[in-house]
């Protein structure tokens, strides 16, 4: 089966990024021919490319049709429209962001999210069918993430592991935090000028780990105590009494209700329990394994190939979905948007009004060079 596999970026080991690279990579393992579009490559790019797994910044030099689309991104509709006859499925990983933003194309059979936040979103979108939205978790390439040996009874290291962690977000409560139970903290993140590639390699050498949605997870499949914790506030730490709540939350954004406050952090680090983090470990490494993950993608790939007939394809519904995106996705929409997040972040507990004047000062260089050409 050849799958197009779409993502607005390719240059930093993020979020979506990630997933690509392992689904990229397992579907090759499994005996498929995956291939990847982006408009913006980089170094997660190459490591794909390195396994042979064909990677391009241009749709027009793919020689093979693809068998479906897997879509993530804005960057669907370009392959939608480059293959007039291959079905797609859409995958949101996001509640919030504009380039996760769902949208209705008919060819699109499914849409998929990542948690009930992100399902949400996608059934908001006028014109997309219920019965073709769907849940599936993240899931974790066991065999990076092995599993660390026990915990200690009392933890001694902790890790911030975040893109967004910086001395201007959550960093510094952490550290006071941990620094009364005697806890050494390091971070790893764009944010911190720490960023990491394998963090796999690292994340056997912690104790508890303060993260939030793939990061935790990845750190629950290592073994370490996981404390939800990001800029936008802070959640429990992740326990077997807690985990069937948390896990539809995708260990989310959506979970981190409370201020990033010392105290606060305090009485979640007090909460460590090592066998009690080896039974969510176990739990995690049952049911959120990679390649389990994939085969359920095969699946729903061919039951959308198998559903999906071109010769009946409505040309003229597709120049309608097209109208409606058009007029939606635009450069005045998208500035709406961006305003309306920033606005957000004066909500944020503690940090809520630095991050405001950080943001404003980014959006405004942006529409100075966007009124520049």
């Amino acid at each position: 089966m050849k799958i197009l596999i779409t993502n607005a970026r390719l240059e930093s080991y993020q979020g979506t990024e990630v997933v690509v690279r392992d689904l990229a990579m397992e579907l090759k393992r499994q005996g498929h021919e995956p291939l990847v579009y982006s408009p913006r490559l980089g170094p997660v790019a190459a490591e794909i490319k390195r396994c042979g797994i064909p990677v391009t910044d241009e749709m027009s030099s793919i020689g093979k049709t693809p068998d479906i689309i897997h879509g993530h991104h804005q960057q669907t509709l370009e392959a939608l429209l480059h293959f007039p006859s291959v079905p797609a499925i859409y995958v949101c990983h996001g509640a919030n962001g504009y380039d996760e933003a769902p949208f209705y194309f008919p060819r699109i059979q499914r849409y998929v999210a990542v948690d009930e936040r992100c399902k949400q979103r996608i059934a908001d979108v006028p014109g997309i069918p219920p019965e073709r939205i769907g849940v599936m978790w993240n899931a974790v390439d066991l065999a990076r993430f092995q599993k660390r040996t026990r915990l200690p009874d009392r933890p001694r290291r902790a890790l911030v592991f975040s893109n967004g962690a910086s001395r201007s977000t959550h960093l510094l409560p952490v550290r006071k935090a941990c620094r009364q139970m005697g806890i050494q903290v390091d971070v790893v993140g764009l944010r911190s000028g720490n960023p990491v590639t394998e963090p796999e390699r690292l994340l056997p050498g912690y104790d508890i780990v303060f993260a939030k949605a793939r990061c935790a997870l990845e750190a629950l499949a290592v073994g370490n105590a996981v404390v939800l914790c990001d800029f936008p506030g802070l959640g429990p730490m992740v326990s077997s009494r807690n985990f069937e709540r948390l896990q539809p939350m995708n260990f989310g954004a959506g979970l981190l209700q409370r201020p990033v406050h010392p105290q606060l952090i305090l009485s979640e680090i007090q909460r460590y329990d090592p066998n009690d983090a080896a039974q969510v470990c176990e739990r995690v490494r049952k049911e959120s394994g990679l390649v389990e993950s994939v085969q359920r993608w095969i699946q729903l790939y061919a039951e959308v190939i198998k559903q999906f007939d071109p010769l009946h394809r409505h040309v003229n519904e597709e120049y309608t979905a097209l109208t409606h995106y058009f007029a939606r996705w635009n450069y005045g929409s998208r500035m709406e948007w961006e305003r309306a997040q920033i606005n957000k972040l004066r909500s944020v507990p503690v940090f809520g009004g630095v991050l405001y004047q950080m943001a404003r000062g980014i959006l405004k260089k942006w529409t100075d060079v966007g009124k520049s050409f």
